[in-house]
């Protein structure tokens, strides 16, 4: 199991530095995760938003490729019906060629209305779409593409989330982004069903987890970051043009995020992470584990404590199968 970090790249206004200097320190930091002991790094992708989060995953993947020489790369997820297939396939193919062969290829469907508006596809069809997509690229990446990429095949992953998603990925012999033990037989089942064998099940995704020496006290001083990045999903997922009521840092901390209409976030010890995520991928068949890497630009020495103690302790127990001292 290979452990990485999630990057969204948000700049929130709030706490905004320059954008030359956050993607250029962005860059350093995950060349120093690298060097800890980083098995993976992660990138996503949205648009219109105010915190500038990543819009063009694969092309910040080939800048990755170019300052790293180990880390596995991967998009988790690309909006993939929002571009043509040949379009997504030629990127990869060079950010594979670039990396020496460590793309892994996530796709997903997304949520948000204005964005397929914005690049004039329907949020209706956009299973069906995605489907297309990812069938297609896989096989212009293994068949038309040139240069063809180093891997044959590139890793394919759908970011698809309950049964029926979870069947889709199977159907198509894909890798499962979710870690949700509830979705293993839709997903295994549909990956026979789809005459794929048994060795394709692999299914990866985020842990929720902050790693601090301290986690009450890192929680308190992550929790403005995290709500505002609570409030920033809910305003994506609004419908209409009136969005939803900001919630207060009270009112996060009190848990009033609905279910579903963002992420959670747990800080723990190392030892409380290394629990935490043996729990999540217990009898699942996960290939791939990724934390946030930082929550909304959260304080910088949180995050470098949290990607020394990811990689220094949490990630070496895992591989081990002991705990940390």
């Amino acid at each position: 199991m290979k452990t990485g970090l999630f990057f969204d790249l948000r700049n929130p206004p709030r706490w905004q530095r320059p954008w030359a200097d956050h993607y250029r320190s962005t860059l350093d930091l995950i060349g120093e995760a690298e060097e800890m002991g980083a098995d993976a790094v992660w990138l996503t992708e949205h648009h219109f938003t105010e915190d500038g989060y990543l819009p063009q995953p694969l092309t910040f993947a080939a800048a990755v490729a170019a300052r790293t020489s180990r880390v596995r790369i991967g998009t988790g997820i690309l909006l993939a019906a929002l571009r043509h297939p040949r379009h997504t396939a030629e990127e990869a193919a060079v950010v594979d060629l670039v990396s020496g062969g460590r793309l892994e290829l996530g796709i997903g469907a997304g949520f948000s209305r204005r964005e397929y508006d914005a690049f004039g596809a329907d949020l209706r069809r956009r299973y069906s779409l995605t489907d297309g997509a990812a069938a297609e690229i896989r096989r212009l990446l293994t068949e038309e593409v040139a240069p063809p990429p180093v891997q044959n095949p590139v890793p394919v992953w759908m970011g698809y989330q309950g049964p029926q998603g979870a069947r889709r990925a199977g159907l198509l012999g894909t890798g499962l982004l979710s870690l949700d033990p509830r979705l293993l037989g839709p997903y295994t089942e549909a990956l026979a069903e789809g005459g794929h064998p048994p060795s394709a099940a692999r299914m990866g995704g985020l842990i929720d987890v902050i790693v601090a020496d301290d986690p009450e006290e890192a929680f308190r001083r992550v929790l403005p970051h995290y709500t505002y990045q609570v409030n920033s999903y809910r305003r994506m997922r609004a419908v209409g043009p009136d969005a939803p009521r900001d919630l207060t840092v009270d009112e996060v901390s009190a848990g009033a995020v609905p279910k579903g209409g963002a992420p959670g976030l747990t800080v723990l010890t190392p030892q409380g992470a290394v629990r935490a995520v043996r729990e999540r991928t217990a009898g699942l068949p996960v290939e791939h584990v990724y934390f946030w890497a930082s929550v909304a630009a959260m304080p910088e020495d949180l995050v470098r404590r949290h990607i020394e103690l990811l990689f220094g302790e949490v990630a070496p127990a895992l591989r081990s199968g002991a705990g940390t001292a």
